[in-house]
Formats: C-alpha cells, structure tokens, sequence
C-alpha cells in the first residue's frame, strides 16, 4: 500500500483536495506543482517551472497545466479542472478514484466502464516533465485529447492575453514546440507514440482564477494560451508516455527512460525517508555548481543564512555526503563574500560558520583540515565586524555587537507592513552576539591548536572573548523573568518571549551561565513549543497572532509573531536532550510525530516552512522546506542516539 494515499470522498471535495499539493522538484531547480486533483490554485502552480540562466536564474513557468479529455464513442469527458471566478470548469475531478505517491504522484479516473491512470515524473536531472497515461480499462476504443496550457512567464508574475505572443507551433519529432516570447527557450511537447494527431485551434482562455492567490488578497487571475489539442487512439492496456522539455528528446526513448527513472527511486515507507528524499531534492546543481534551495516552489538558491542554517543536516546527516557538504559551502563562500565580509541585512548570518565548521568536525571531519581551509575565512569574518568596517552592526567597547539601521530590520525576523519593518530589533541582539561569542572562541581554540597560538589574532581577540562573557549576562539576563531579553536598545531590555534566546544556550561555547540554561529552556517549554515547532512570540504578548490568515498585511504581522518555526526545533531538541538526557525521548517522538501526520496535508509528503501558533496549527508559507527538514533530521540523528537508553 502506498505510504501516502487519498481516497474518492476526499479527492472530489475540493474543500479537503485543493488544499493538498502535489510537489515535485529535482536537482537542476525545476519543480512541478499542482493540487492532488491538478487544478492549480496559486500562481506558482504548473506542470513545468524551470530556471533560465539568461534571466539570471530566475524560476519561469512554461507548461501551466494539461487538460486530458476521453472520447468513446462520440461522448466526450473532460478530466481537466480550472477555476473561473467562484466556477469550476471542467470538473473532472469527479472521475478521480484514486490518488497515491509512490514513488511518484499517480492519479486514477474512473468514468463509466473506463479505468484511466495518469503518473506524473520530473526527470531526476533534465527540465523536463514526464506524464504516463494508461488505459487500464476500456469496453471500446478511446480517444485521448491533450490540450497545453502555455505560461511563459516568472513564477511570481501572472499574464495576460498579448498579441506579441509568438503563437506559431515548430514542427520536432514526435511532436511540436513553442516559444512564446523571445529569449525563453523551446518548450517541447513529444510523445511516444507515433500515432498523435495535432488538431490547431489557438484560443486564449481568460480569467483563470488561482484561488489561494484570492484568498490572500492578490492579483489571481490570468489568461493562459492553449494553441490546440493533441489526439491519440488508445485500447484497452495501452500506455503513451508524454514529454514536456526545454530539450528536444528521442521518443522512441520515452517509455523506457521513464520506467528506468521510476525503478531507480526507492520507494519511501515513512517519515525519515521523505525527510532524507528532501534533503538530496534541496541540493541543487546547475551550471556543474551545487547550492542550496531554500524551498518550492518560490524561495531562492543560495541563500546565505538558509545554506549555513540547513548545510550539515542536509549533507552530513541525510547521506554522509562531506563532499556535497564541503562543495556546497565553497560555491556559498565565493558567491557571498559582500555579506560574508562586508555588509549585509542578515547580521547574524556570516557568524552561523563557526556552527557549522563546528558540526562538520562533530560529524568526523579532520580539524586540521577543516581549519587549513576554512580559517582564514572565519577569521575574516570575524575581524569584519570590528568597528568602521560594517555600516550596519558593528563591535562596541563591551564587545557585544550592535546592530542599527533605520526602518531595517536586521535580523532573521524580517517582515515588513507598509514598507516598516515588524520586529525591527536595532540594539543589541540576543542570537547575534550568541554567535558572535561561539565564532570567536571557536576561532580562537583552532587557531591556538592548528594555527599560530602566539599571533596577532590570538592577542587581539582573547581579550574580546573574555569581554564579552563578561558584559553578556549583565546585558540580556532578566531575573524577575528567568530569561533572556530579545534585544537591548537606548530603552534598555527588550522584554518579549521570543525563541532567539535558544540559540544562546544551543551554541557550543554559550555565553549563558550554566546554572540558569534549565530556567530559560523551561520559559521555552512553557510559552514557546507546540505541536508543529516553536512560536516566534509568546502568546501572553499582546502583539502576538496566533492566525496566518488574512491580507498581505495580516500574515506578515504574524510571521514573527506567533507562527511557529519548525526549523527552531532542531536546536531546541538538542538542547533539551543535552539538559534532561535520554528522558526527553518520549517528548521528542511526540514533536516528531506531528509531522508525520502532516505528511498528507499542504505539499504532500513535504514539511512546512510554518504553521499557526494557535490550534490545530494549520501549515502554511512555502510547501517543502529546506530548513524544515534539516531541522527534522537533525530531531532523527538525536532521538537516535538516546534511543536505546531511552527505552531502558
């Protein structure tokens, strides 16, 4: 039985199945990604997204959908569904029986005597998509009409009937292709068959309605081009095999390269394998260069922060891979070296290295050389935040770091109303000057065992070190509260519960005292953890919302404050088992266990980027997260190892 599967009472309410998606992506930075019943309902929706390197890298949308029709003796069923304002047309979503993923989404139509299977591949390494349509029953000969619903377009844009759009079909083998606007590459419509006849009828069709996109109060409607429909004879047991790609392919090649790609996909029977399939998906080459995608289908690639927050568990603790690790974090430091050195609206990014060089050698990596090729740049990034070289933070007499620039928000709570920031936090941070300590000290132990321990950066930073365990407790502890202050300003502390505080205590070299880290994870325990990770804000506060719901407005003053971060839990996790030992296990099983049965909601078997603060902790933001599932397997690694003990 297919791990994750839905049945007809919950495919043809669409209440229930358009909330659930479809998503696909593969290791060039394409996805796929569609509702379970393949009515798109946000713009970012398709059947085919692809990166052109010639605008920059940026993902486009070629192929929006392809409605499939069966004919059988001269009645016609049109399985395709679209929304139209408040109608839905065609609706053939209520021939669909059957919906699974394994290894790859198939869904089954059942329209009188007809059993008709569709199964949806995006080829593992190619900008292509790939869909197997299969006849498994039939009392009479079927005919199979095909129409594209052409895009061409950025993800994040919507479009409009244009009369510059380049409608002309060019004949290629087995098939045709379009290219709508000038610069887009072909987009290659080819079969495997031999016996598809081309039926030429160009139309606009107007007015298509994305209803996540209205529900959140943007634009959502656009016109699509659909230049005519493909028509294929078809009996019963028959398979043709259906090719969408920005290269032209070999037909004749079609069936067997999809059945190789579907043989080579092992099939996942429960959480740790969808996380581990996650994790190889998120590590994207391009161009002979690995990066780092933050999630599908719209966050970027190569995001700094999200790179050094996900590398380890993405690498290290999915596969083992420490050449994936280490060529992920040199193209990371070469594409970043402005931020990493320099300037930056992510203060606390640069100072997440040490962390990760840190896990690195955790995980059984060489120090000697780990700081033969990474030293120099955590020492550089260090000395960059010495005074008069960063305009946006810099290090004060105390030797804590000070972050200030007016109307920014510079840190990783960066939301923005009306152009303000919602948790601007200029001061003193809580997690920045945490990271700020642990890089230093770190910096300084290699260096004295692996470097020169007599030289110029060993005397000038021990000192700073020592300073800023000293001034640090004094700044941020709070002790009517038991906590830590989330930020300190020319006002003084910053009284919010928030979650920044567990980085403080997480971090190898914590400048926390040791003896009030239980107090400040049992304000965590208490105000913080859910079921679906840990809340931005407490929701004692005043400020927080509990709800993503609403206008552009309303979601971002939830964002951070008071939605929930799964990628949090990883550090709180290891944390409380670093703290309370094999008797936290029960506790982490349960916080695991939520996702697991969130496996079938939102993006089907993905984890959320996050979820509401309030219950049922609905998900919500993008569909498949990289920080998520590093936060999950980083949950895995640690449950374990106190596994054994845990169970004595």
């Amino acid at each position: 039985m297919a791990f994750l599967k839905f049945n007809k009472p919950q495919l043809v309410n669409l209440s229930y199945s358009l909330k659930r998606e479809i998503i696909c992506a593969n290791k060039t930075g394409a996805y796929c990604n569609t509702s379970i019943v393949t009515c798109n309902t946000r713009r970012y929706h398709g059947l085919l997204a692809v990166p052109i390197d010639r605008f920059g890298g940026d993902k486009y949308l070629l192929l929006s959908s392809l409605d499939e029709s069966l004919v059988m003796n001269g009645k016609q069923f049109n399985l395709g569904i679209h929304c139209y304002g408040d109608i839905y047309e065609p609706r053939g979503h209520k021939y669909i029986i059957d919906f699974s993923e394994d290894p790859i989404p198939a869904i089954t139509y059942k329209v009188g005597e007809i059993i008709f299977r569709k199964s949806i591949l995006l080829v593992p390494d190619n900008d292509q998509v790939m869909i197997l349509f299969e006849l498994l029953e039939a009392p009479a000969p079927v005919t199979l009409s095909l129409k594209p619903f052409l895009a061409f377009r950025n993800i994040h844009d919507l479009t409009s009937q244009n009369p510059a759009c380049r409608t002309a079909a060019k004949e290629v083998k087995g098939g045709l292709s379009w290219c709508l606007y000038e610069g887009f590459p072909d987009l290659n419509l080819q079969f495997s068959t031999k016996n598809v006849s081309w039926h030429p009828a160009g139309y606009w069709y107007n007015g298509i309605t994305y209803s996540d996109e209205y529900r959140r109060g943007f634009d959502c409607k656009e016109d699509l081009f659909v230049p005519g429909s493909f028509e294929a004879k078809m009996k019963k047991g028959d398979s043709i095999v259906f090719s969408a790609s920005v290269n032209e392919v070999n037909p004749s090649m079609l069936k067997r390269k999809f059945s190789g790609y579907v043989k080579a996909m092992s099939t996942v029977t429960g959480m740790h394998g969808q996380l581990v399939r996650w994790a190889d998906l998120f590590k994207q080459e391009r161009g002979g260069r690995k990066r780092i995608t933050a999630g599908f289908s719209w966050l970027y690639t190569g995001l700094l922060r999200e790179t050094l927050y996900c590398l380890p568990a993405i690498t290290l603790l999915a596969d083992g891979s420490t050449k994936d690790f280490e060529e992920i974090l040199d193209n990371l430091i070469a594409d970043e070296e402005e931020r990493l050195f320099h300037r930056t609206t992510q203060v606390e990014a640069p100072l997440r290295l040490a962390g990760v060089l840190e896990q690195y050698i955790q995980f059984g990596a060489d120090p000697g050389h780990v700081w033969a090729k990474y030293g120099d740049v955590q020492k550089k990034v260090i000395e960059s935040y010495s005074p008069g070289v960063r305009r946006e933070v810099a290090m004060q007499p105390n030797g804590l770091l000070w972050a200030q620039m007016d109307g920014v928000a510079l840190s990783w709570m960066n939301a923005y109303v009306n152009g303000k920031p919602v948790t601007e936090r200029a001061g003193y941070q809580v997690e920045t000057n945490a990271f700020w300590y642990n890089s230093i000290c770190f910096a300084l132990e290699m260096e004295k065992e692996y470097g020169d321990p007599k030289g110029e950066f060993v005397r000038k930073w021990t000192p700073v070190r020592d300073l800023i365990k000293e001034n640090f407790m004094p700044m941020f502890w709070i002790p009517r509260g038991r906590y830590l202050a989330d930020y300190v300003d020319g006002n003084g502390q910053n009284t919010q519960v928030r979650p920044n505080m567990l980085y403080a205590i997480w971090v190898k070299y914590s400048p926390v005292d040791d003896e009030v880290v239980q107090d400040i994870l049992k304000v965590i325990d208490n105000e913080l953890v859910t079921a679906r990770g840990i809340r931005t804000l407490s929701p004692r506060d005043l400020d927080y919302k509990g709800v993503y719901e609403g206008t552009q407005n309303d979601r971002d003053l939830a964002y951070h404050q008071g939605s929930t971060r799964p990628s949090l839990l990883g550090p709180y996790v290891e944390v409380s088992f670093r703290v309370r030992g094999a008797s936290f296990w029960k506790r982490a099983q349960w916080l695991k266990e939520g996702f697991e049965e969130d496996l079938s909601k939102h993006g089907v078997g993905a984890v959320s980027e996050l979820y509401d603060g309030d219950p049922p902790h609905e998900a919500h933001g993008a569909i498949a997260s990289a920080l998520s599932t590093a936060s999950l397997l980083k949950t895995d690694f640690l449950m374990n190892i106190f596994e054994k003990e845990a169970r004595k």
